[in-house]
């Protein structure tokens, strides 16, 4: 009986297993085009226009109009403006410097954003993590340290600042694309070698 209870039981986290994902993503994808439908309704309404799909081909022109606009001189002459307009106004600013540093973080080639990835012993001696270097600095004795991003699994968006020396620090071997992987999948697509000691 209880191997009956136990089949039936793997079945059905095997069934939910394989629905899960496919049922998030239809949701995620009917989210993102209700969104992008409704960001251009307005204008499409002016011009008595209601065809299905319509408004997220227009949302997506939009935004790439918009991506023109801001990466030449001019375009980011008036954006840098109005971005300075916006980090004047207190709690607003707050909000749009976090939001813009993460997305400039993930958004941005990810060889700008990071300089390597590094094996560290984090939380305690004898536990390993990986970590991105952010940047390097040198101590009042000359020591070099990398400032270094611990990214938390498996959203790569939060984490912790760490400041280590230099010497404290492993290479993984692994390219930024590589690195972020490895967290993103929990540790699934870690190389099946490490240069740990």
């Amino acid at each position: 009986m209880n191997s009956i209870t136990q089949t039936i039981r793997s079945k059905l986290f095997a069934g939910l297993a394989t629905l899960l994902p496919l049922y998030l993503t239809f949701i995620v994808i009917r989210f993102l085009f209700e969104s992008l439908e409704k960001m251009s309704g307005p204008i499409l309404k002016q011009f008595g226009l209601d065809i299905p799909g319509l408004g997220i081909i227009l949302t997506i022109v939009l935004i790439y109009i918009l991506g023109l606009i801001v990466t030449n001189f001019l375009g980011r002459k008036i954006f840098g403006i109005g971005e300075s307009i916006v980090k004047r106004v207190p709690i607003v600013s707050m909000i749009y410097t976090t939001l813009k540093q993460i997305t400039d973080t993930f958004t941005k080639g990810t060889t700008d954003a990071f300089d390597g990835v590094v094996y560290i012993q984090y939380p305690r001696q004898g536990l390993w993590t990986m970590a991105f270097i952010s940047g390097e600095s040198k101590n009042t004795d000359g020591i070099p340290y990398y400032h270094l991003f611990v990214p938390t699994t498996p959203n790569p968006t939060s984490g912790f600042f760490l400041m280590i020396p230099q010497a404290d620090a492993i290479p993984t071997g692994m390219t930024v694309e590589e690195g972020l992987k490895t967290i993103i999948s929990g540790g699934l697509l870690a190389p099946s070698k490490n240069p740990l000691p």
